[in-house]
C-alpha cells in the first residue's frame, strides 16, 4: 500500500484563532446558516462604487454615500479591483486613500457584486464569480456523514479551549476535519478508519473541495498518518461551481458505503473465524502459526490462552495473539505480532 501523511488539518490548526473554531458540526452549521440568512448580494456598476471617508475611516461608498465597512479581505479585493498596492494604501491617510481610489477605480464595465452583512462588505467580486454558501456543503455532510465527528482536540498555539477542534470558519473561509471513530476495519490486514477534509470560501479566498481518505493514526497536532485511498476534488467558483455539491455528495456517500461494505465483510470474516476450528495437536498448530510469522514462544502462550477460553478456533488464536502482543515492549516486535495475527484471518476470508 502507498501510505501518505496528510497535513491539511495540521496547517489549519496552526493558522486559526480560537474565535474561528467550533465545538461541534451543529454549531458550525448554525453559524453558517445565520451568515447566509443575514448576508445579501448588492450589484452596482463600477462607477457607483467609490470608497469614502466616514468617521475617520475608509468605507465603501455607493453613489457618494458611506454604505459598507471594510474588513481585511474586502479591502484587499478593493485594492485589486483598483489595481493599487494594499501596502501602499495602508500607509496613506483615509482622505488620501479615498483620492487614490477615486482616480484608479474602474469607471465602466459590468456590475460588481458586494456581499454585505450587517453593514459590512464581506467581499467584492466581478460578475463572473459564482458563490457557493458554506451551509450548502455542511447540509450534505449532515445528511450523509452522520457518524463522522471531529478528531481529538489538539493543542494549537493560541488555544483557549476552542482553538483546536478541526472545525473552523472565519471571515475568509471554512474548513472541516471529520472522521468516523467507529469505522475501523481491515485493509490488506491492517486497521484503518475513514475521514475527510472539506473546505470552501464564500468570499473567494480559496476553492471549494474535499479530500477523502482512510487513516491509521491522527496525532495531537492533527497530522494524519499512514493514509491510503486518498481522493482529492476541488472546483473554482465559476459558473458551474454548483456541480461541486453533487460531486462532494457522491464522494462522501462513496466513503460511507465503502466503510459499511468493509465493516460488514470484516464482521463476516470474524464470524466465520469464530466457527472455524484449528484441529490437531499443539505441535501442528504451532507449525501453522510459524508459517504466519509467529514466534514459537508467543505461539505456545497463545495456544494455552486460547484453550483456556474454550474451543481452539482461528478467532480464539487471533484474539490471544492480539492481547499478548500488547505486552511486548519493542514496538517493532509488537507490530510484527499484530500483522501475524491479522494474516491468520486470511484463512477464512
Amino acid at each position: 500500500m502507498n501510505k501518505q501523511v496528510l497535513i491539511r488539518g495540521h496547517n489549519e490548526l496552526f493558522r486559526r484563532s480560537p474565535d474561528e473554531a467550533f465545538a461541534s458540526l451543529d454549531d458550525l452549521w448554525q453559524h453558517c446558516q445565520r451568515q447566509r440568512t443575514e448576508s445579501h448580494d448588492v450589484w452596482e456598476r463600477p462607477e457607483s462604487l467609490l470608497p469614502v471617508v466616514s468617521n475617520g475611516r475608509l468605507e465603501l461608498g455607493v453613489r457618494g454615500e458611506a454604505a459598507y465597512r471594510l474588513n481585511s479581505w474586502s479591502f484587499t479585493q478593493l485594492c485589486q479591483t483598483a489595481g493599487v498596492s494594499r501596502d501602499t494604501v495602508n500607509r496613506l491617510t483615509p482622505e488620501t486613500a479615498a483620492q487614490v481610489f477615486a482616480e484608479t477605480m474602474p469607471k465602466e464595465g459590468k456590475p460588481l457584486q458586494v456581499l454585505a452583512h450587517n453593514g459590512l462588505a464581506r467581499s467584492l467580486h466581478a460578475a463572473s464569480y459564482t458563490r457557493l454558501h458554506n451551509v450548502e456543503l455542511l447540509s450534505v455532510v449532515r445528511e450523509f456523514a452522520t457518524d463522522f465527528q471531529p478528531p481529538q482536540k489538539a493543542g494549537g498555539p493560541n488555544d483557549e479551549g476552542r482553538g483546536s477542534t478541526g472545525l473552523y470558519c472565519g471571515e475568509q473561509d471554512m474548513f472541516c476535519f471529520l472522521v468516523d471513530p467507529t469505522g475501523w476495519t481491515e485493509i490488506e490486514g491492517e486497521a484503518f478508519a475513514p475521514g475527510f477534509f472539506l473546505w470552501n470560501s464564500e468570499v473567494g479566498k480559496r476553492s471549494v473541495g474535499i479530500q477523502t481518505f482512510w487513516f491509521q493514526a491522527i496525532c495531537r497536532n492533527h497530522i494524519v498518518w499512514d493514509a491510503v485511498e486518498v481522493i482529492d476534488f476541488s472546483r473554482k467558483h465559476t459558473a458551474n461551481v454548483g456541480e461541486a455539491v453533487a460531486e462532494i455528495r457522491r464522494l462522501i456517500a462513496r466513503l460511507v458505503d465503502r466503510r459499511d461494505e468493509r465493516r460488514d465483510r470484516f464482521a463476516s470474516v470474524i464470524a466465520k473465524a469464530m466457527k472455524t476450528p484449528l484441529g490437531g495437536e499443539d505441535d501442528e498448530v504451532m507449525k501453522l502459526l510459524s508459517k504466519h510469522g509467529v514466534t514459537r514462544m508467543l505461539a505456545k502462550e497463545a495456544i494455552n490462552s486460547a484453550r483456556q477460553s474454550g474451543r481452539l478456533t482461528i478467532f480464539s488464536i487471533v484474539d490471544a495473539l492480539t492481547r499478548l502482543s500488547g505486552a511486548i515492549v519493542n514496538a517493532g516486535d509488537r507490530t510484527d505480532a499484530d500483522e501475524s495475527a491479522s494474516s491468520l484471518l486470511a484463512l477464512v476470508a
